[in-house]
């Protein structure tokens, strides 16, 4: 399974010092850390352009998909964003959500960035204690793009123990591509704007009934990504079986900071297990973005989930990175 879930960092990543209205707020001094439901529209551009000098500096995006959205539209009202303000300039930010229903036990999720300008400073233990103060009882996890060393030192100093990996894979669009083999009686057609999104919704809940994430999604979770400029019904695709949506492949195609095909996320429903149909979907996606022109495609793939590795393998995927999930003791 592919996840559009990429996670983001637990070590100190990201802010630009020309970006920054939270400055507004806090006179220069001892650093300020200020907790809110969202992110305040005038501060918006600040936190992206703190993930953006992050991602610079890291070569790996600074924030998740998910927390990027959150800034820039708001959401979930349970999540909390943490604003670190040092020095008259904003310095950090981190985002946390709450465990909720079948998660709670795992415990919050967060994801932290330091502009890479104020690092080494202790605000990264600053930015992380209050993270740890806004999850109470909950246990905190964080998440780490790009498995660096930094973030490794920094979770050991903390305590935090590794607890999960998500593997970003990527292949050649260059290369041939394996037969295609649909099983009898399905046919794949694209996604309809405006008469699929109950449908597509109710798959993706049986898809991932047991993932924490990707099996939550919402109507607003989908309206929010439709709206988004890269959003393309015709890299959307559905498998049907007697007219009933049975499994799908999402793609999505990145501009920068490199021209890329990506698996998006790839669902089929349980009855539909065994039957060949991730992989033939993966195919149909997979031709579609070489039609586009791109010279290569990624997807996110948990470690855990061997099978579906071994599948990306066989269709030519290799492992390029590892994203890290640290957990406090």
């Amino acid at each position: 399974m592919a996840s559009s879930l990429s996670p983001g960092p637990l070590m100190p990543k990201s802010d630009d010092p020309a970006a920054g209205s939270a400055a507004g707020r806090a006179e220069p001094g001892e650093p300020q850390v200020s907790v809110s439901d969202h992110v305040p529209a005038d501060e918006a551009s600040a936190v992206a352009g703190l993930a953006s000098a992050a991602a610079s500096a890291d070569g790996v995006g600074a924030l998740s998909e998910h927390v990027l959205l959150h800034v820039k539209h708001g959401g979930d009202a349970q999540a909390r964003d943490l604003l670190l303000v040092a020095g008259g300039t904003l310095a950090g930010y981190a985002h946390l959500d709450p465990a909720e229903g079948g998660s709670a036990a795992e415990g919050a999720s967060a994801e932290l960035v330091i502009h890479p300008a104020r690092r080494e400073q202790g605000l990264g233990r600053l930015l992380g204690r209050a993270l740890q103060a806004q999850a109470g009882d909950q246990r905190l996890r964080v998440w780490a793009h790009g498995d660096l060393p930094a973030a490794a030192r920094f979770a050991a100093a903390a305590g935090f123990e590794r607890v999960r990996s998500l593997w970003q894979m990527r292949r050649s669009l260059q290369s041939g591509l394996a037969s295609l083999r649909l099983a009898e009686g399905v046919r794949i057609r694209t996604f309809k704007v405006g008469q699929d999104e109950d449908e597509w919704l109710r798959l993706n809940a049986r898809a991932f009934a047991g993932h924490p994430e990707q099996g939550g999604w919402t109507r607003e979770d989908l309206d929010l990504r439709e709206r988004e400029p890269w959003f393309d019904p015709d890299g959307f695709f559905l498998a049907e079986r007697g007219g009933k949506a049975v499994g799908f492949h999402w793609t999505k195609v990145h501009t920068t900071p490199e021209s890329i095909g990506e698996v998006y996320v790839v669902g089929v429903d349980p009855g539909e297990q065994g039957t060949g149909l991730g992989r033939a979907l993966t195919l149909v996606g997979l031709d579609y973005l070489r039609s586009r022109g791109l010279p290569a495609v990624m997807l996110y793939a948990d470690e855990s989930n061997e099978a579906a590795i071994r599948m990306y393998e066989s269709l030519g995927f290799w492992h390029q990175s590892t994203d890290v999930m640290y957990a406090a003791p």
